[in-house]
């Protein structure tokens, strides 16, 4: 049997969500973050991407394992 290691993703957010739309903030609190210099680390799939790519302006990638 194979183990299948989950890849990772840490991200942390670098811009406020002052004064953009709603669904912007839902989709940072759906990534785990609420202020400015929190960190989140969450499982690498083409979701999480995707939402990473609609807040893009707001958080910066950390680390991509």
């Amino acid at each position: 049997m194979t183990s299948a290691v989950k890849k990772t993703v840490t991200i942390e957010q670098t811009g406020s969500p002052i004064s953009r739309p709603g669904v912007q903030r839902q989709t940072l609190v759906g990534l785990g973050l609420n202020r400015i210099g929190r960190r989140s680390t969450l499982e690498d799939t083409p979701a999480v991407r995707g939402m990473i790519a609609k807040v893009a302006h707001l958080v910066r990638v950390v680390d991509g394992e």
